[in-house]
């Protein structure tokens, strides 16, 4: 018996030592990213977490790397920005390559948001038809001062109308179906980015990281965005005029 609680006690004795040495290696190889975030003395508007709150708007068919690209270059910022997930209703939705995805709030039960942003995807087609949808979407980024759009997100943004009398940008691919939501939009058919007041529209897919940076050193300062950029090892076009994908889709000569 007495060599059973000595057993015991050492099993307990490794557990506890393997529990303490996991945790001491999560925060060494958290560290850099942490101490990176709360170094940069970022403005808060959100008085109860002391973070800006940043909303993705999300429907059925969106598409992943619009949303998560973006996602995760201000996620770098954590100790500074909250992301939540806004959908139209119900709890989850699907992404055009099959994932679902769970929501945080839906239109009517969203917090303040700091910044909106909408991803493209097969799921706009639908959508720029959907009223419910683009009034709801049309309210939340309305009141919020910054909107950004990746993609075909766009074409969604200018249905609204708060495009109207402003420059951007969309899916060069897309181009002519996402341009053709408004003849009030000035869009630019060669821009990896556009950015035009409180609103910053990206062309397609990967083009929303770039913008997401451009927006991070909008708001934060360039050196931030060079600094979220090399956490994440991603090589910035910090250039929004640099868009090969413009002659490769032949809007430009």
């Amino acid at each position: 018996m007495k060599t059973k609680v000595s057993l015991d006690e050492n099993s307990k004795s490794r557990r506890t030592f393997l529990t303490n040495m996991t945790a001491a290696i999560t925060a060494i190889s958290l560290s850099p990213i942490s101490s990176f975030s709360q170094s940069l003395n970022l403005p808060n508007r959100n008085a109860q977490n002391g973070k800006l709150t940043l909303g993705m708007v999300v429907f059925e068919g969106f598409e992943l790397l619009d949303a998560f690209g973006p996602l995760q270059m201000f996620g770098i910022l954590r100790d500074k920005v909250s992301i939540v997930i806004i959908g139209e209703k119900g709890e989850t939705v699907k992404s055009n390559a099959g994932p679902v995805l769970k929501l945080d709030y839906t239109f009517s039960t969203a917090p303040k948001i700091d910044i909106v942003m909408i991803p493209g995807g097969i799921g706009t087609r639908r959508e720029v038809n959907n009223e419910a949808f683009l009034t709801a979407f049309k309210a939340l980024a309305d009141a919020a001062p910054k909107v950004a759009t990746i993609c075909t997100g766009s074409a969604v943004l200018a249905k609204t109308g708060l495009l109207d009398g402003h420059k951007a940008t969309t899916n060069k691919l897309a181009y002519a179906w996402a341009t053709s939501q408004s003849d009030k939009v000035g869009w630019i058919p060669e821009a990896r980015w556009v950015e035009d007041g409180k609103f910053f529209t990206s062309s397609g897919i990967s083009a929303g990281i770039d913008m997401a940076l451009g927006l991070i050193a909008n708001m934060f300062g360039k050196d931030t965005a060079v600094r979220v950029a090399n956490v994440a090892e991603y090589v910035w076009n910090d250039d929004p005029l640099n868009d090969p994908f413009a002659k490769m889709n032949g809007l430009i000569k």
